[in-house]
C-alpha cells in the first residue's frame, strides 16, 4: 500500500450529517482557504438510506432541502392521546438522498476539499501526523475528524447504562387515502409494549404515502421480521390497510448513553456526530444538535482551543442519565414516563428542554411533570455511592 506523500491539513472520515456539515463549514470559512481537506466515505451517497427529523422555530438553514414539514404532532398513549399544535415550532423531515445531493454539490464548489469513495481500514497516530489507510491508499493528515461510530467503545464500561434507539421503517403507498397528511404521529405507545419501550412513528407525505417506523428504546435489537410484523399489524389495525406497496426501507440503531465519548479524542484524532457523543441520550435525536455543534467546533479549531466545551451541559446530562437508569433497570417504564410528560406539559416546553435551551425554572417544570417515584428512586441510586 503506497503512502500519499502530499499531506492534508484535515481528513474527515464518514460523509454522513456530521462529516458533510463539517466539510462545508470548513470550505465556507475563509480562515481555511489555504487548508487541504480530504473527505472519505465507503459509499457513493446516492441512495435514500435514512431520514433525519428535527423540530425548529421558524425558517432554518436546511429549509431548501426539507422534504416535508408539519405544524401539528399526534401523541398516542394507552391512557392519554392528543393532537398538539406546536407553533412556533415546525417538525421537519429531510431525506438522506436530498441531503447528500445538496452537500455533494456544495463540497464540490470548495476547491480545497476532495471527496473520495474509499473505505477506511485503519487510523494510526504518531507524534507529527495521522496515517489513514483505505482500500486504495494511505493518506497523511495533521488532524482527523471521524464520525464513524462503533458500539464496541461502549462494551467495556459499566459506569453508564447503554440503550439503543433501534428501528425499522417502510415508506408505503396505499391504494386508498388512509393517512392524514397534516398529522404526523410523533409517538404512538398504543402498540403492545412487551416489557420494553416501544412505539410507532408515522410521517405522512400525503394521504396515501407515509413513512412508518417501529421504534424501541431498549438494550437489544430484534429480529428483522419482528419489526416488519409490527408495521404490518399497525397498518391493518390502525388504518384497516392490507393493500399497499413498500417503496423504500430503512433501519438503524442509535446509541442512547451518557458515556463521555471525548475520552477517545487524542491530540490529532477527534470524534464528531454520534461517535463524538452528539446524540441526545434520552431521545436519540442527533441531526439538529450536530448542526449546532459544528458551528461551535469551527470556532474552537480557529482559536486552537480544547473541544471540551462541546460536551453536554452537566445538568442536562444528569437528567438524561436518570431517565436512562430507569429505562435500563425497567425498560417497560418508558410508555408511562413519556405519556405522563406529554399529558402534563406542552410540547413546546418539552422541545425546548430537549434542545437544552431551558432555564432552571423551566427544568423544574419539566421534572415536576414526570412521574415522581421513578425519578426519585433513580436519583437516590445515583447519589447513594457518595454517602457510603
Amino acid at each position: 500500500m503506497e503512502i500519499n506523500k502530499s499531506p492534508y491539513d484535515y481528513i474527515l472520515i464518514g460523509a454522513g450529517a456530521a462529516g458533510f456539515m463539517l466539510a462545508d463549514a470548513l470550505g465556507q470559512d475563509s480562515y481555511f482557504n489555504d487548508k487541504k481537506i480530504l473527505l472519505l466515505d465507503k459509499d457513493p451517497k446516492n441512495t435514500n438510506d435514512r431520514t433525519w427529523c428535527f423540530w425548529e422555530e421558524g425558517k432554518g438553514r436546511f429549509d431548501g432541502i426539507v422534504h416535508k414539514a408539519w405544524n401539528d404532532i399526534y401523541f398516542g398513549g394507552q391512557g392519554f392521546s392528543e393532537q398538539f399544535k406546536i407553533s412556533p415550532y415546525a417538525y421537519k423531515l429531510i431525506r438522506g438522498l436530498d441531503f447528500y445531493r445538496h452537500y455533494l454539490q456544495k463540497v464540490s464548489t470548495h476547491t480545497n476539499i476532495e471527496f473520495l469513495q474509499e473505505e477506511v481500514l485503519n487510523v494510526s497516530e504518531n507524534e507529527g501526523s495521522v496515517l489513514v489507510t483505505t482500500t486504495e491508499e494511505t493518506y497523511i493528515g495533521n488532524q482527523v475528524f471521524s464520525s464513524v461510530f462503533d458500539f464496541k467503545t461502549l462494551k467495556n464500561q459499566h459506569k453508564y447504562p447503554v440503550l439503543q434507539q433501534h428501528f425499522l421503517g417502510w415508506v408505503v403507498k396505499t391504494k386508498h387515502p388512509v393517512f392524514n397528511a397534516d398529522r404526523p404521529i410523533f409517538m404512538d405507545f398504543s402498540v403492545e409494549q412487551k416489557n420494553n419501550t416501544r412505539f410507532m412513528y408515522v410521517l405522512p407525505f400525503s394521504d396515501t404515502k407515509a413513512l412508518l417506523e417501529y421504534t424501541l428504546f431498549s438494550e437489544h435489537l430484534l429480529p428483522e421480521a419482528s419489526y416488519e410484523k409490527a408495521i404490518k399489524d399497525y397498518l391493518n389495525q390502525k388504518y384497516g390497510c392490507v393493500e399497499y406497496e413498500i417503496l423504500e426501507k430503512e433501519k438503524g440503531s442509535i446509541p442512547m448513553t451518557c458515556y463521555d465519548f471525548q475520552v477517545h479524542n487524542t491530540k490529532r484524532i477527534h470524534y464528531i456526530g454520534s461517535a463524538g457523543g452528539w446524540t441526545k441520550p434520552s431521545t436519540g435525536y442527533t441531526f439538529y444538535n450536530t448542526s449546532k455543534k459544528i458551528s461551535d467546533l469551527i470556532t474552537l479549531i480557529k482559536e486552537n482551543k480544547s473541544f471540551a466545551s462541546l460536551r453536554t451541559k452537566w445538568r442536562f446530562r444528569f437528567y438524561d442519565l436518570l431517565l436512562l437508569d430507569i429505562l435500563y433497570s425497567d425498560n417497560g417504564k418508558g410508555q408511562y414516563i413519556f405519556e405522563t410528560l406529554f399529558k402534563n406539559r406542552p410540547p413546546q416546553l418539552i422541545f425546548k428542554f430537549l434542545d437544552e435551551e431551558t432555564n432552571l425554572w423551566e427544568d423544574l417544570r419539566i421534572i415536576s411533570g414526570c412521574p415522581k417515584k421513578e425519578f426519585i428512586k433513580s436519583l437516590i441510586r445515583r447519589l447513594l455511592p457518595f454517602f457510603k
